[in-house]
């Protein structure tokens, strides 16, 4: 984390522009080590709405539409999940080129970037559209569906798919927002999109209307939340300009050397993480999607609590690799894993130690076989996020190849593995499956791997970096097993247990697991995120 602080001070010197400086062209300016604060801050803000808007609307949706209909919704939904494999990560290419050049002063340049991209998100999203179709009307070869079932989730899927179209054009205006360091302006619009998207949601259940109908009010939300998107961008960069005659296929080829390593490991991602509903639904039912739906939505929820430190180590690390700075490296690596480690071993021991109860009280002793998938899959978040430093190193020090190859041998033998292994196990079976893989390849060759790319032993990273974060979460095990022969499974009860486990941890991590030194590291880190510049301006 200072790391990242340091990276801060760094930017906030080379910015001699003055703050709330307007030009015509570029807006106004604003201290670029204020914008990070911000930044860093509204990925929380918008966090934490979803998490609590999920915690509300899955058991609201669970009874108003049944497991059934809520399974369907969801297998519908992991479908679409891949149609973002479809921007060919130029997304991503686009944030960096627009940062780029707007550090050059070169609007020409941005423009056409933008403008190439937007056509061919254009193309791209009439392409989407026509998958779209095409699934939709082939979905009973797919899936264990009724025939009533297939309709519905015909109907649900091209209403879908037909915003996805829609949103890759406009993109291009989150990519400008997010180039030019503004990314809490994007937070704000997909906060209230939310919150909006929910109101209806609710509305629309309580008046008794079914999954279709429900499908169309919230994209209908969500459609109209793509102008603020445009909006802001015309507002961070006044200069912009989309036009056909701005399209450079010269462009298009700089973009494409890029993003093409980016949609690899995209591709493999949603392989190794998205797979597992579409051949739960391939191979079991749709009820058995909605259980696997509740676990997978409580570990995704511990993952993204415990892994936004990786996202913004990244130009840490390029800046690092660029200028030799071996030590520095060795400090990202040994710092980042031991804080990853030090968030989701707490919370992925918590949810696995409660998730019976937790289950029983948010959605009902129905969805019961979610319990051991959660169990399952809590070890591989630890597993994800605990080498998700060690990820971010090998792509910052150009192993993107490598990384690249690792993802694809991983999603692969995921794949494998849980079609293999649903059939005579069910949900264990599916959850064991990605397992197995992303457990065996991350600590046996990616992380080996980034040990030696920095130049330390991954003996060295072990004592210095895991078992300072590890060994707290054993007493921690033993305070809940104890305080749970003495108490019920009440959401109260089983919240106080998790709120006493995790205070037991932060004080055996911050006053015996670390050195002095490290500790007044950490809590100057933690105080320079809530200095004044940062939340008065975000007021």
């Amino acid at each position: 984390m200072v790391v990242a602080t340091d990276n801060v001070e760094e930017i906030r010197e080379s910015d001699v522009r003055t703050p709330s400086q307007t030009d015509a062209v570029w807006g106004v300016n604003e201290d670029k080590a204020n914008l990070v604060a911000r930044n860093f801050l509204f990925k929380y803000i918008a966090l934490g709405v979803e998490v609590v808007l999920g915690i509300f609307l899955l058991p609201f949706n669970v009874k108003h539409l049944g497991a059934s209909a809520y399974g369907l919704l969801a297998l519908t939904a992991s479908v679409t999940a891949y149609f973002s494999m479809l921007d060919l990560g130029y997304g991503l290419a686009q944030e960096k080129y627009a940062a780029h050049y707007r550090a050059l002063r070169d609007p020409d340049s941005i423009n056409s970037v933008v403008s190439t991209l937007f056509f061919v998100f254009t193309g791209i999203g009439i392409v989407t559209f026509g998958i779209t179709v095409l699934l939709a009307f082939n979905l009973q070869h797919f899936f264990n569906l009724s025939p009533g079932q297939n309709v519905e989730a015909r109907r649900v899927l091209l209403v879908m798919g037909g915003f996805i179209a829609l949103n890759f054009p406009f993109s291009v205006f989150g990519g400008i927002v997010n180039g030019f360091l503004r990314n809490y302006m994007n937070g704000v619009v997909a906060v209230a999109t939310s919150v909006l998207a929910a109101v209806v949601n609710v509305v629309v259940l309580r008046r008794g209307f079914g999954l279709f109908e429900l499908v169309i009010a919230v994209y209908l939300v969500r459609a109209a939340s793509l102008w603020f998107y445009r909006r802001n961008a015309y507002r961070v960069f006044p200069g912009l300009s989309i036009r056909l005659t701005c399209f450079r296929r010269d462009r298009l080829k700089a973009l494409t050397s890029f993003s093409v390593f980016m949609l690899v490991i995209d591709i493999a991602n949603k392989i190794n993480y998205s797979t597992d509903a579409v051949v739960i639904g391939a191979f079991m039912t749709a009820a058995a999607v909605a259980v696997w739906t509740v676990g997978q939505r409580l570990i995704e929820t511990i993952q993204k609590l415990t892994n936004q430190l990786n996202g913004s180590l990244f130009p840490v690390v390029v800046d690092s690799a660029t200028s030799g700075s071996d030590a520095r490296l060795q400090r990202i690596l040994v710092q980042g894993t031991r804080l990853s480690l030090a968030m989701v071993i707490p919370l992925s021991l918590i949810l696995g130690l409660v998730a019976k109860p937790l289950v029983d009280t948010w959605v009902g002793a129905k969805f019961e076989g979610a319990v051991p998938v959660i169990q399952i899959l809590a070890v591989v978040v630890v597993v994800r996020v605990g080498n998700a430093t060690a990820t971010t190193l090998l792509k910052g020090m150009e192993r993107h190849r490598l990384l690249a190859i690792l993802n694809v041998l991983m999603s692969l033998l995921n794949l494998g593995l849980s079609i293999l292994l649903a059939r005579r196990y069910g949900l264990v079976g599916v959850a064991t499956g990605t397992l197995v893989p992303v457990a065996a390849l991350s600590m046996f060759v990616l992380f080996p791997v980034a040990c030696r790319e920095v130049g330390l032993s991954v003996r060295e990273v072990l004592l210095s970096a895991v078992w300072p974060a590890l060994w707290p979460s054993a007493l921690m095990w033993a305070l809940l097993v104890i305080t749970d022969r003495f108490t019920n499974e009440g959401l109260i009860l089983v919240s106080l247990r998790a709120a006493l486990g995790l205070l037991l941890y932060t004080g055996l991590f911050l006053w015996a697991a670390i050195s002095n030194p490290d500790r007044r590291w950490y809590l100057r880190s933690a105080m320079a995120l809530v200095k004044r510049p940062a939340w008065a301006a975000t007021a």
